[in-house]
């Protein structure tokens, strides 16, 4: 088998690739991929393993090559591995002895790296961005940061017509840019007034018109130009801190959010600043400390998480993106691509609100949205509709999920952070087909292309297949 996907590479016949983070378009799907194995782990069904640096991201493949991030010490890693054989070709990296603040489950090499055929595009929160050839020669750099961010930035780059985007969500000066591709200059940044945002984007391209860039953020979901970075339209009633990826089926897009506290039916609308400051506003300094706010209207979490620019106080751009968290609910929904301004009443489909993922994406499969939540509840959803078709425990597999779902074969395959790889039939009266355990932490979301499925572990990267 080796030897025939070394002969189809090297004659340049198609192959499946899984060029950026949830592969094709960001979709989690692999829809020619051929026959998956169910029951497989480090020791059954593995094609190669290789042990690898320590690192988050999950793989990427174009051509015969796979590519992946990691961290050692103060270099922060961009590898290329042998797509049939698993050994490495190069391995280069950055010095960055800075350290972004991180939350203990973000990593220094969390972000999936982007490619456009030629070249592979990698971002380190503690450094910025880096382009290499495919030999592994540097191409260019930009240095980016320091960066504001309560769990640090996180989101992956991503390519399109010529430019690598790159969503930069902060408690203070966040934005979207795009850089071009061959020189590693900046095209166009846009800011963007968004607090808590740790979700990739996904790219549109419409049926009439440019490529547009659909960026998950806190409250509100928006809709960019990939030509110049002006904002198209959006949709408001996100949660505050979105970490999924949105999905795109035809003209439907296909989004979850979920923050802890949105839950628990204490949602309520605060009044607005000039009517505080009239009420609470002690020492008349036109600004908020915690001991003047009154405890009705005292955050639910820490003060750290409103008090974005961390001087002590609450102004009125905190205090307004406060009080739309306060008001906001989690939501799975699915939006109708297109317009123009707000779009929020026009657009949305339908919302789901119960037992929701924190962070894994969702996947859509033959019209079925499939949700998975930490404590292994797996959740599917009529596609068109939004109602409930199944929603069970996986028994087996009780445990926290930060990978997404990917599909194959007529399969889920699902990553819990302990390392168990759940397969559901890919259906809405879905069922556990396997369970299988790799006894090693798992982060990254698996990647699938040419009969394989690629699973990276805490130390090693496994290619898997029948």
């Amino acid at each position: 088998m080796r030897i025939l996907l070394y002969s189809l590479l090297a004659i340049g016949l198609p192959a499946a690739d899984w060029p950026q983070f949830r592969g094709p378009a960001g979709s989690g799907l692999c829809p020619n991929c051929g026959s998956l194995p169910t029951e497989f782990g480090p020791r059954k069904h593995v094609v190669w393993k290789t042990d690898l640096p320590d690192g988050k991201s999950s793989p990427v493949i174009i051509g015969d090559r796979l590519f992946l991030t990691a961290a050692e010490g103060d270099d922060l890693i961009t590898m290329s591995l042998n797509r049939a054989t698993g050994k490495l070709d190069w391995k280069q990296s950055v010095h960055a002895a800075k350290r972004e603040f991180q939350h203990t489950l973000n990593h220094r090499a969390a972000p999936t790296v982007a490619t456009d055929g030629k070249r592979v595009f990698t971002f380190f929160a503690d450094f910025g961005l880096v382009a290499y050839d495919y030999a592994g020669k540097q191409q260019w750099q930009l240095p980016l940061g320091p960066f504001n961010s309560l769990h640090g930035v996180a989101a992956s780059p991503l390519y399109a017509d010529g430019k690598v985007i790159l969503v930069s969500d902060q408690d203070t000066g966040g934005y979207i840019m795009a850089v071009n591709a061959d020189s590693g200059t900046i095209a166009w940044k846009t800011p963007r007034d968004v607090s808590n945002g740790y979700a990739t984007p996904v790219i549109y391209h419409p049926p009439k018109g440019p490529a547009q860039i659909i960026a998950p953020g806190s409250y509100q979901l928006t809709a960019y130009s990939v030509a110049n970075g002006e904002t198209l339209w959006f949709v408001r009633g996100l949660t505050c801190q979105p970490k999924s990826a949105p999905v795109i089926v035809g003209d439907t897009l296909y989004f979850n959010g979920w923050t802890v506290g949105n839950d628990d039916g204490q949602q309520v609308e605060l009044p607005a600043f000039a009517e505080v400051l009239a009420a609470a506003d002690a020492d008349h300094d036109g600004k908020l400390s915690q001991a003047e706010l009154p405890k009705p209207w005292q955050p639910t979490g820490t003060w750290r998480a409103i008090d974005l620019n961390r001087d002590g106080f609450l102004d009125a751009r905190e205090w307004n993106l406060y009080r739309s968290r306060r008001a906001s609910r989690n939501a799975a929904m699915a939006v109708k691509l297109g317009g123009r301004g707000d779009v929020t009443e026009s657009h949305v489909q339908w919302r789901f609100e119960k037992s929701l993922p924190d962070v894994p994406s969702p996947l859509v499969f033959n019209d079925v949205v499939f949700l998975f939540r930490s404590g292994g509840i797996a959740t599917t959803l009529n596609a068109k509709t939004g109602k409930v078709i199944k929603q069970a425990r996986l028994t087996g597999a009780l445990e926290d999920y930060y990978a997404s779902p990917v599909g194959a074969d007529g399969k889920v395959y699902i990553a819990s952070q302990h390392g168990k790889v759940v397969v559901l039939r890919a259906a809405g009266e879905w069922e556990i087909l396997a369970i299988n355990d790799f006894d090693s932490e798992i982060y990254a979301t698996p990647a699938i292309a040419d009969n394989r499925l690629y699973i990276r572990t805490s130390n090693a990267l496994y290619a898997i297949g029948n």
